[in-house]
């Protein structure tokens, strides 16, 4: 098999133009968004990280290590299967702050930049070997299939200038997948897809190759096993390697690398689509990892069958180069060539946003004349290619040409030195920063000087096996995790429990801990809108960054940009906070929040912020357990009683600012919930707000019957304010408010019955003592006829008789309809002659000469004789005659008819006026109903003419509109005839 240089080269391109092309489409939107959030897509792009090793290294990890290879894929596979406990709460801090990288998380949990720009030096250092294998496994690869596996390798050989040449090309296409625009949180869709493809490549050569080696190279299962018979060499040496701790070391370096390694973090947090997915990870990467380490053994034996005179390592290239299989081997380096690329692609990119956020923007941000983001983009793009260059250059400089394997173990050594502090940062909150910086630096300095310096320098490599050897320490790499890691745990522990924290770590810590959520303190911002933040942040931002950001944290918290109340300014703070934190790093963010969007002094200490610690619990619910989701719970029910009490209840924090504000004072005041909560007490409407303020202001701790004026119906509320808590400077009121209206309504009721009563009283009263002169007037009038026979004398006494005649009338109807007392007795119930009584109701009505004139019309017919009380039928008759008139217009007709029906007298009422709409039809018999405006009617006119007509036996129902006007009313009254 004789492959040009050349013509592999324009097939790696070629391939890596294809990977190019899915990204591209993929951004363009011409793929689905169904597809790309799809779970699975999700966990294919989580196979980054089966690296070059995957493809070469493993089979030789396999043959030295036996079946200790496992750990390879156990190790990943334990960290999905137990995500609950590590990468769950990762992901949700991730996602709550806008995190991208581990020095995101430990920059933001420490609250230290010295932290942030260590752990990402420390990590430059981690992965420069496993860059080192990415670019020497492409090398070794073109070299091999070039050269038909025939040349021996030499140094000069393995560093093959062609290494520079695919590090020029992937540093195009890294800064072309990923940094062709500046994102704060967007995931990457196109480096997902593409990413995702690159694993279906990766397994599907790997099961291919697989399948050649046992059904080709052997014949069969049971040839394979006739061969093991025969080579016991071969079976045995996968079990010797077990009697020492490596596996074990193996399992817990590469149960580690979820978080240790940029471009698995990367992957799993940064560019996670929705939790859904993510859970889709438990069961899909252990799938996804045990279908490519099937083929490992077979193609580790395939090899030792054929004598292939490759390094185990790369068995697999080997085994096409043996079998004759020419495109076996072109899949195998397309394989190699695509995980190593997408090893690369996502280091370097996870690795150039840590460099920016914790190396560059600490020492130099960007002044404001600048275009913030095409900066940030310029430098973005120079760190890959610098990243990229100096993984070239460790390649280039390390001695002796390094297996595979030992740069990948190297790398992953260094990668565990993380894990202390990611477990402290979730589960330890007595953890700080100087601890953390102490342990990172012993475990990184032990790495440092027994795997890393060995690689690159031949007198240390000497000189350390030497030493291991001589005190029987075991294998270097597997004694050097263990005691770097043990030394990284003690120091961090110790330094720790030696030194005191700072609040702002403590806050951190409360905010990071599975089992505790933050309690932001609730304070007052300087700036009292989002065009002031906007303002406020132009210096450091630039006026154009400055509105982009605060305009894209408005439309993600779905916060209006006229919004002044004191919570939602402070949620779009933190959102910005969290916006600029994914853009410039937490440290830089924190800073320039605290400084250009700073809160106010105030004298008093701070309270909790109530509202955004309930929108955190309500964000996090989900992941709530035990003793936090029993609270939580509680709280809910606490929340939910005082939300559905019958009073009105409102929380005011000591700056007056609205806590709580109940459904029932939201029906009271008119005044929905959602618009109060988090406003200031002073910025309510008219009457509500200086009527809370000034109560609070005052000594009285209740107030009783106190009359609103809200412009509508009347209205009287009970106020009162708590009195029992000790820091009321510190904790704010609590005010209770109760609708006493019907009660108020009901007492002006009583009282008014009581001054009718009185009034009809006097009314009999003065009745008697009017009586008397007139009747002495009309016998005098009458003893005219007698002393006179003058005809005007004559006619003047008859008027006089007339006028006196008309005076007993109206005073014998006033006594009438003032006459008090309940006849709900049967028997007292009398023959009521209802034409007699309607006249002597509108009689009644037509005294009051500045009420509005209408024309009552009584067709009652002559002995319309009913069982009833004459004084109570009086009563209702001058209220329906009464409402009729209210609703009529002047000189319209009020009609008054009767109609006998076998045993019973119908009445009815007409009127022409403005009707009864259908809603109210139902409600006009109950107490306190009115439509009249306030002061104008109490609402129990009709109730009282529906209580008297069933005392009776009657029955009245309403009719209204009765025209093809839709105007008009009609009263019908049902009661029994005297017969």
């Amino acid at each position: 098999m004789n492959i040009e240089l050349w013509q592999l080269a324009l097939l790696g391109i070629a391939y890596l133009l294809l990977l190019f092309g899915i990204a591209s489409i993929t951004e363009r939107g011409i793929i689905p968004q169904r597809i790309i959030h799809h779970p699975l897509v999700y966990v294919l792009s989580l196979g980054v990280f089966a690296s070059a090793f995957a493809i070469y290294g493993v089979v030789g990890l396999a043959y030295e290590y036996g079946y200790g290879f496992l750990s390879y894929y156990i190790g990943i596979a334990c960290a999905f299967v137990f995500a609950p406990f590590m990468l769950m709460p990762l992901l949700r801090i991730c996602r709550l702050n806008l995190h991208s990288s581990l020095a995101d998380v430990l920059t933001f949990r420490y609250r230290s930049q010295w932290v942030g720009s260590l752990v990402t030096l420390f990590m430059l250092l981690a992965v420069m070997p496993l860059l080192a294998l990415q670019i020497q496994a492409v090398s070794d690869s073109l070299h091999i299939l070039s050269t038909n596996g025939n040349s021996d390798f030499t140094q000069n050989v393995r560093h093959s200038n062609v290494a520079l040449i695919f590090c020029v090309v992937i540093t195009i296409f890294t800064i072309s997948f990923g940094s062709r625009h500046i994102t704060t949180h967007e995931r990457h869709n196109g480096l997902v897809a593409a990413i995702a493809f690159e694993s279906i490549i990766k397994i599907t050569v790997l099961l291919i190759a697989g399948y050649v080696a046992i059904f080709h190279v052997f014949d069969g299962f049971a040839d394979l096993d006739q061969w093991l018979i025969n080579n016991p060499k071969s079976h045995a040496m996968l079990n010797s390697p077990m009697r020492d701790n490596s596996a074990r070391s193996l399992l817990l370096i590469f149960f580690s690398s979820v978080v240790g390694m940029p471009h698995l973090f990367h992957m799993i947090f940064a560019e996670n689509p929705n939790m859904k997915a993510f859970k889709a990870t438990s069961w899909g990467m252990p799938l996804f990892l045990f279908l490519i380490s099937i083929p490992v053994l077979p193609i580790l034996w395939a090899g030792l069958k054929l004598n292939s005179t490759l390094p185990y390592e790369y068995f697999s290239l080997g085994l096409g180069i043996e079998s004759k299989r020419p495109w076996l081997s072109l899949l195998v380096f397309i394989g190699g060539l695509s995980a190593a690329s997408g090893a690369i692609i996502v280091t370097t990119l996870a690795l150039a946003s840590m460099c920016l956020k914790h190396l560059i923007l600490p020492l130099y941000r960007p002044s404001n004349k600048h275009d913030i983001y095409r900066w940030l983009l310029v430098i973005r793009r120079l760190l890959i290619a610098g990243i990229i260059l100096a993984g070239y250059s460790f390649f280039r400089f390390i001695i002796g040409g390094e297996s595979l394997t030992s740069l990948g173990l190297a790398a992953l050594v260094a990668g565990i030195q993380f894990l202390p502090g990611v477990l402290a940062a979730i589960y330890w909150q007595k953890a700080n920063r100087t601890g953390l910086i102490a342990g990172l630096s012993v475990g990184f300095i032990i790495w440092f000087f027994t795997l890393l310096l060995p690689i690159i320098s031949e007198f240390s490599s000497s000189f350390i096996h030497h030493f291991y050897t001589n005190y029987n320490l075991g294998e270097l790499w597997s004694t050097t995790t263990i005691i770097s890691l043990g030394a990284n745990m003690i120091t961090f522990i110790a330094v720790s429990l030696a030194t005191p924290s700072d609040p702002e770590e403590i806050a951190a810590a409360e905010l990071y801990s599975t089992d505790d959520l933050n309690r932001p303190a609730r304070q007052r911002l300087r700036a009292h809108s989002p065009i002031e933040m906007k303002e406020n942040l132009t210096p450091a931002l630039g006026k154009l960054t400055a509105i982009r950001e605060v305009d894209r944290a408005l439309k993600e918290m779905n916060i209006s940009d006229t919004e002044t109340r004191p919570l939602s300014l402070r949620r779009l703070r933190y959102r910005i906070e969290a916006n600029l934190s994914g853009l410039l790093g937490p440290t830089v963010a924190h800073d320039m929040i605290n400084h250009l969007l700073a809160e106010k002094n105030t004298d008093s200490e701070n309270s909790e912020d109530l509202n955004l610690i309930e929108a955190q619990l309500e964000t996090n619910k989900s992941s709530l357990t035990g003793l936090a989701a029993d609270l939580d719970s509680l709280r809910r029910y606490h929340r939910q009683t005082l939300q559905n009490l019958p009073v009105g209840v409102c929380t005011v924090s000591p700056d007056r600012e609205v806590l709580m504000w109940n459904e029932s004072i939201a029906q009271i005041t008119q005044i929905d919930t959602q618009t109060v909560t988090g406003s200031m007490l002073t910025s309510l409407p008219d009457p509500w707000g200086k009527l809370l303020n000034d109560f609070i202001d005052s000594p009285d701790k209740h107030r009783y019957k106190h009359h609103v004026d809200n412009g509508t119906l009347p209205l009287w509320i009970n106020l009162h304010q708590s009195n029992s808590l000790a820091r009321q400077s510190q904790d704010g009121w609590v005010i209770v408010l109760e609708d006493a209206t019907d009660l108020q309504l009901l007492e002006n009721q009583l009282t008014h019955s009581a001054r009718l009563a009185s009034i009809g009283r006097l009314a009999a009263g003065v009745a008697h003592e009017i009586g008397n002169p007139v009747t002495g007037i009309a016998c005098l009038a009458q003893n005219l006829r007698y002393d006179t026979n003058n005809p005007e004398t004559l006619a003047t006494g008859q008027e006089i008789l007339q006028q006196t005649d008309r005076i007993s009338k109206i005073v014998q109807t006033l006594v009438n309809f003032a006459h008090a007392g309940d006849n709900t007795d049967q028997s007292s119930l009398m023959p009521v002659d209802l034409n007699q009584c309607c006249d002597e109701a509108i009689h009644l009505l037509q005294l009051n000469k500045e009420a509005k004139t209408v024309n009552f019309h009584n067709h009652c017919p002559d002995n319309f004789i009913a069982q009833g009380d004459n004084q109570r039928l009086l009563q209702v008759l001058v209220n329906l005659l009464s409402n009729a008139r209210d609703a009529s217009n002047i000189n319209e007709p009020i009609t008054i008819d009767g109609k006998r029906i076998g045993k019973q007298l119908r009445l009815t009422i007409t009127d022409n006026g403005t009707g009864i709409i259908s809603e109210h039809q139902e409600k006009i018999f109950d107490p306190f109903f009115t439509t009249k405006e306030a002061g104008k009617g109490t609402g129990l006119g009709l109730s009282l003419v529906y209580s008297i007509i069933e005392d009776i036996n009657g029955t009245i129902h309403v009719e209204s509109p009765i025209n093809e006007n839709l105007t008009g009313s009609r009263f019908t009254i049902t009661l029994l005839s005297h017969s």
